[in-house]
């Protein structure tokens, strides 16, 4: 019996092949797709829960310095208030042997509550840095007054010394019209206070010359 030729032999490789793949291509699956797409609602947009930082509060302003001066209503006498940085000082004088200094705080609206020695007490307004409107209680009496702002040599002055062997404090308010109202103690004893150079601060007291200053909180 003769055995199968090389073509036969070939041709049942070729048989075996197809069929290999033809089994290959029935058994490989793809992955079925869907026809519906992901419709998941999308996350809401996180809000953010920060409250703004608040705006820090106004810090009054503070009143304007400046000097003031003028005279009582009832013309008695005469008054000088003196403000720096929220503080004040005031001195009323009736340029015989009425006199008073008295000192306080100036608020930020302008309102002003000064005391002094003995009672004494003095309220009143600074209104727009212009002048002071107010009144002065002193000795039982109230005596309501208006100080214009002072420029220069008006205002407020001050000396005190030692002059032979005697206390000296001596207050003058030197007015717009270059007029003057002072009281000068020796001693805690008043009198009538002798003139002042309002443009240098000389004085000269009981024959010994001493020098005046602008007073000031």
């Amino acid at each position: 019996m003769k055995r199968p030729g090389p073509l036969l032999t070939l041709l049942a490789g070729l048989v075996l092949g197809l069929s290999l793949l033809t089994i290959d291509a029935t058994t490989s699956t793809t992955a079925p797709t869907s026809p519906y797409r992901d419709r998941s609602p999308s996350p809401a947009p996180v809000r953010s829960t920060v409250s703004p930082a608040p705006a820090p509060a106004a810090t009054p302003s503070r009143p304007p310095d400046g000097d003031y001066a003028g005279r009582t209503d009832d013309d008695a006498a005469a008054v000088a208030v003196s403000v720096r940085g929220g503080r004040a000082i005031a001195y009323f004088c009736d340029g015989r042997t009425q006199e008073s200094w008295l000192k306080g705080d100036v608020n930020a609206d302008g309102a002003l509550r000064l005391t002094g020695p003995h009672g004494t007490r003095l309220t009143g307004t600074l209104r727009d840095g212009a002048r002071i409107e107010g009144a002065v209680g002193v000795g039982g009496e109230r005596h309501a007054f208006t100080a214009d702002r002072a420029e220069k040599p008006s205002g407020l002055w001050r000396a005190t010394a030692t002059v032979r062997s005697a206390k000296i404090d001596g207050g003058w308010i030197v007015l717009r019209d270059g007029s003057q109202v002072g009281v000068l103690t020796r001693d805690g004893e008043p009198s009538p206070a002798p003139r002042v150079d309002p443009r240098t601060g000389a004085v000269t007291v009981d024959g010994q010359h001493l020098t005046a200053r602008p007073a000031t909180p």
